[in-house]
């Protein structure tokens, strides 16, 4: 059976009760690739909007602790701690963000972290986007995660 289905196969929320609470980490990331021009006004700060970088780190930190309302069934979640990381890519006029979150408790926290990627890269897209409507968001994943039943994940 499912485990977001309840006998009568209507949506229910997963009874995570009786885990246990363990430290759990999940790290995602996800790349924006965008033109020159684009990508030289975001790291020149020249971007009307203000400071793109630094607004995708508190939106990507603000979506992570945010998931449960923006993703059906999953559970409200006291976070830890939610880092996230910026990489300028010169080469391919593109950014990549890293979004790591951990928290002790009974449910991981994957969803958190694919969501902080998500919402980062978005707003990225949405102060630059007058520069540049052809920016693409891409390569959203799970590099890894850490602790609860189903043990340890890397990505290949």
């Amino acid at each position: 059976m499912l485990s977001h289905l309840d006998d009568q196969k209507n949506p229910t929320m997963v009874n995570v009760g009786g885990k246990a609470h363990t430290e759990r980490k999940a790290v995602a990331s996800g790349q924006i690739s965008m033109s020159q021009e684009a990508y030289n006004a975001i790291v020149g700060q020249t971007i009307k909007k203000g400071p793109v970088l630094q607004t995708a780190i508190i939106a990507a930190i603000m979506g992570a602790k945010q998931t449960s309302s923006l993703i059906p069934l999953c559970h409200p979640l006291s976070l830890s701690s939610v880092q996230v990381e910026v990489q300028e890519l010169e080469a391919s006029h593109a950014f990549k963000l890293f979004v790591s979150v951990t928290h002790t408790g009974q449910t991981g926290v994957e969803m958190e972290a694919l969501t902080g990627v998500s919402v980062g890269l978005l707003t990225i897209y949405d102060m630059a986007k007058a520069v540049d409507k052809g920016m693409v968001i891409g390569d959203v994943r799970l590099e890894s995660k850490s602790g609860g039943k189903s043990g340890d994940y890397k990505h290949p």
